[in-house]
């Protein structure tokens, strides 16, 4: 049985609304949120501070090139419909 994330190919996007007082302060709190979900690796693709904070556009690396691909060898997940 393997998790879901080992399945994921390469990484999960995340496009949100964050209020925030600054892009920097939108920034870090981007990439606070992906190490409280769980993730390590994430980059910020898009961000634009408006008004009460930023539109952000993120990505957490669950693999990266040449990583050792969960998929490859992923098993059934629990619940998989059969």
């Amino acid at each position: 049985m393997s998790r879901i994330l080992d399945r994921v190919m390469d990484g999960m996007d995340i496009e949100t609304f964050i209020i925030c007082v600054s892009e920097d302060e939108g920034r870090r709190l981007t990439l606070q949120m992906f190490r409280e979900m769980g993730f390590t690796d994430a980059d910020i693709v898009f961000i634009q501070f408006q008004g009460p904070g930023v539109r952000v556009r993120a990505r957490a690396y669950v693999h990266r090139p040449g990583d050792n691909y969960g998929w490859l060898k992923a098993g059934p997940v629990e619940g998989d419909v059969k």
